[in-house]
């Protein structure tokens, strides 16, 4: 990975870069994001990519968090990985301490690809473990095994890594809490700088919501899920990590995840590749949610965006409060409009929220809700 000099301008104030991958080689029951099984295109898509970034290199130009996700990046062969390095480092300029991301099937890695993977300059290695059961990983149609995800570890460990996230579900059909607890002893083994626990929830058109709607599984009832939630962020805080979002967990402060950061503290960002997304302060737009009409629409010059809007004020305070509310660190007092202390005053009753440093931050069961207390505090 070529080096880049060193930029001035302060990290905060810098945007974010995400680049789509959308391959995989198979398809989780419940995977709602954008990705083709059928091999063979990725040539195309790269070149693709490569019209896609030369419309922005001067729009984006200064970068100091990437992050390659999909679909399953690590479904690139070497050289596929080293040309799209390669292209973005033509155009884009990268702070001296950049995070770089890129997400990972455990059963992509081994000593090989994870020494190539670091060669790059990638910087954190985020793996889609889920669990550590195999019948879980069965019912979730993973294509590694328990062993295979803690051989993955031991792989990105000895190749260097030393920022290595965990992604990981609970509310799985059957999952008892002693069963999630395994699996989460088992992840701290391994002593991970970051954890991400989601939910296991049925979206879209996904085979897990037809199973759901038809009767053929159960999952947890909301109590169940809830207890789930507490269990979890109750557990690994007490083993030295911070719930800094509602759904992950850092080792320590420097460790928080600095590209999801700029999503939630409403910093700019890029989005590259099909069904991306971008915002640059004042509006939004997305890529189509389709390979073949991305890349008909940049061999035809054209950017290859589906839909975009303009925020208004109103929209982009009612944004920064909901993304600023799944946060520890929440949102300024000041910026709350006037007259709301009896609302605050009974949502701190209640236990959802606390006041910390002049912000008003969610509590780990006002995380619970953290979607609804911005109708409560919002001026509009």
């Amino acid at each position: 990975m070529r080096s880049s000099a060193p930029i001035s301008t302060p990290a905060a104030a810098l945007p974010g870069l995400y680049v789509h991958v959308p391959f995989c080689r198979t398809k989780c029951i419940y995977c709602d994001f954008y990705s083709v099984t059928r091999p063979g295109e990725e040539d195309a898509w790269l070149t693709s990519l490569g019209q896609e970034i030369a419309l922005y290199k001067d729009r984006f130009s200064r970068i100091d968090s990437l992050y390659i996700g999909g679909g399953t990046p690590t479904c690139l062969d070497e050289r596929r990985m080293a040309a799209l390095f390669q292209r973005l480092h033509e155009h884009f300029r990268f702070s001296a301490n950049a995070e770089i991301t890129i997400e990972a099937n455990p059963d992509d890695i081994n000593g090989q690809t994870a020494a190539a993977l670091k060669s790059l300059g990638i910087n954190r290695l985020s793996l889609g473990i889920q669990s550590f059961d195999d019948g879980e990983l069965a019912f979730l149609r993973r294509r590694h095994t328990a062993a295979g995800a803690e051989n993955a570890l031991a792989a990105a460990i000895g190749a260097g890594f030393s920022n290595i996230g965990i992604d990981l579900m609970y509310g799985l059909p059957g999952q008892t809490q002693d069963t999630w607890l395994a699996t989460l002893e088992r992840a701290l083994s391994f002593n991970p700088a970051h954890l991400s626990c989601y939910q296991l929830t049925p979206e879209g058109e996904t085979p897990l919501n037809r199973m759901v709607r038809t009767g053929r599984i159960l999952l947890p009832d909301e109590e169940e899920a809830a207890d789930l939630f507490l269990l979890t962020s109750r557990f690994l805080e007490a083993h030295g990590f911070t719930h800094y979002e509602v759904s992950n967990f850092a080792a320590s402060r420097r460790l928080f995840c600095r590209h999801n950061l700029k999503y939630w503290n409403h910093v700019d960002y890029l989005g590259l590749g099909p069904a991306a997304h971008s915002f640059d302060g004042t509006g939004r737009w997305w890529n189509y949610r389709s390979l073949e009409r991305y890349c008909k629409a940049l061999k035809r010059g054209m950017r290859p965006v589906e839909g975009e809007e303009v925020l208004s004020p109103e929209q982009r305070e009612l944004e920064r409060l909901y993304l600023g509310l799944r946060t520890r660190r929440g949102v300024r007092l000041p910026d709350l409009r006037e007259g709301l202390q009896p609302v605050v005053r009974e949502l701190k009753r209640a236990g959802l929220v606390t006041i910390r440093a002049g912000r008003l931050c969610p509590s780990r069961r006002g995380y619970l809700v953290a979607d609804s207390l911005p109708v409560l505090l919002s001026p509009y």
